[in-house]
């Protein structure tokens, strides 16, 4: 009776610490499927941040441009990608190095949109 009782504590003892060892495995299976959708849903939030960030520059760019004639797509690109860089806080001599450009090529492609951020913040204050 002694000896069933041991035995059976033993196997008791055996099958918890089974046990243990299996959920550590699954909670790290888990673990690692939970890490990759975090991973995924991080691209695609910058994806969309990226394409919203564009949206927002064409607008601006659509808005600046409206009666004039369309320029060509690679000049509308360029003006998108130095006007993303001045907004992202850039300076006007980062963003000809980055473009290799001149400077004043820079301020020209950007006065427009200067300009009128300079105008709407005078009249707010104005008021």
């Amino acid at each position: 009776m002694e000896w069933v009782l041991a035995i059976l504590f033993g196997a008791a003892v055996l099958l918890l610490i089974l046990s243990f060892i299996k959920s550590m495995k699954s909670s790290s299976n888990l673990e690692k499927q939970i890490d990759q959708l975090s991973y995924s849903l991080m691209d695609d939030v910058h994806q969309l941040e990226q394409k919203v960030r564009n949206l927002e520059i064409d607008a601006e760019i659509t808005a600046q441009e409206a009666g004039v004639l369309p320029g060509s797509s690679k000049q509308r690109l360029l003006l998108r990608d130095v006007l993303d860089l001045h907004k992202r806080g850039y300076s006007f001599d980062s963003i000809a190095a980055k473009k290799q450009l001149p400077k004043n090529e820079i301020d020209r492609l950007l006065a427009p949109y200067i300009k009128a951020k300079d105008e709407r913040s005078k009249v707010a204050n104005d008021i």
